[in-house]
């Protein structure tokens, strides 16, 4: 089944533009977090644990943030228009975005940065709706669970191939145009995967838009307080999110300050959640038949308890090296095993 959706029209110019926006996200968030943290290869100095800590924790704030009061408005276009020529018209408009990022990486500007990753951030609130509000008008009931496995794994490995290469640009920050032709070309290729995206009917044309974001906002929270199946879901998608956002907001804290390590610590400790999060995917796909199941949930929410747990235990138990460990050096601690287990 992923070899036959991966080939369709209706379903492959959705996963790449998905993955080349995701990209494009996480390669100037995480970029920009090690930028803070290390200093690595530009004219800052690393910044003290608390202004670090604090910038970095902002970061992801800035970014997510618009999915709290546009995902409403972006919900209510996707519905009233053809999902779409939305989506085109949205990865049109984070075009400009990235070149604002470009600039920021040019000049080594970590406020332009913040505006970018600003600007990404409404991108993804926008698009949001429309993503998720094409799949079940181009799957199939059977193929919804495999369709929804390759997205979530589409992202989470956008945001590791994102933060490798985020690495390599603030490393190797004396050459930024090959950084800005990246941010560039990821942007344009998402624009153009989705005008691949087979023409669909609006879900509900006659519906009337009501442009105030905490209007639309507060609206949709008391439709979802009224329906008890679509408020549980989305609380469970919103928990979901949550940890993982505050896993990758604390992650690279936690390894440069409690366990000591170096930025390819950091990227190694991440592959790992990556990797965790795709795999968690596919078996979940496979578990449940190729068949939404939600008899999984509760137990992925036992296995996160307990790994956010043992994660806390490790926080709490580690205590870091005067020298700060390599890749190698700390492969070879029990705090790695402990770490990669979390």
């Amino acid at each position: 089944m992923v070899k036959a959706l991966m080939s369709a029209r209706r379903f492959a110019p959705l996963f790449w533009a998905q993955f080349c926006s995701a990209l494009n996200d996480n390669f100037l968030k995480n970029s920009l977090g090690m930028l803070i943290l290390f200093g690595l290869g530009t004219q800052l100095a690393p910044m003290d644990k608390g202004m670090a800590a604090k910038l970095n924790t902002l970061a992801g704030v800035v970014f997510i943030a618009p999915f709290f009061f546009l995902s409403a408005l972006g919900g209510q276009i996707a519905d009233k228009f053809d999902k779409a020529r939305v989506a085109e018209r949205i990865k049109f408009y984070e075009i400009p975005v990235a070149m604002v990022a470009a600039a920021g990486f040019y000049f080594h500007s970590v406020p332009i940065l913040f505006a970018a990753l600003f600007g990404f951030g409404i991108v993804g609130a926008m698009f949001g709706p429309v993503k998720y509000g094409i799949l079940p008008d181009a799957l199939k009931t059977e193929e919804l669970a495999t369709g929804n496995a390759l997205v979530e794994g589409a992202t989470f490995m956008a945001i590791l191939l994102g933060t490798i290469g985020g690495g390599i640009a603030v490393t190797q920050a004396e050459s930024p145009e090959l950084v800005v032709a990246i941010i560039l070309v990821l942007a344009i290729a998402s624009w153009l995967a989705t005008r691949m995206i087979p023409a669909g009917t609006p879900a509900a044309p006659d519906l009337v838009i009501d442009r105030n974001p905490l209007r639309s906002t507060f609206q949709l929270l008391r439709e979802l307080k009224a329906d008890q199946r679509i408020r549980v879901g989305a609380h469970l998608t919103s928990w979901f999110w949550l940890v993982g956002i505050v896993v990758l907001s604390l992650l690279p804290v936690m390894v440069k300050d409690i366990i000591g390590g170096t930025s390819g610590v950091y990227t190694a400790s991440l592959v790992t959640f990556v990797i965790g999060i795709a795999c968690g995917s596919m078996l979940a796909a496979r578990a449940s038949h190729n068949r939404p199941n939600l008899a999984l949930i509760p137990m992925g929410a036992v296995i996160m308890a307990v790994a956010a747990l043992a994660l806390a235990y490790v926080a709490f138990t580690v205590t870091p090296k005067a020298a700060s460990l390599g890749l190698t050096d700390f492969i070879l601690t029990r705090r790695a095993l402990a770490l990669g287990l979390s």
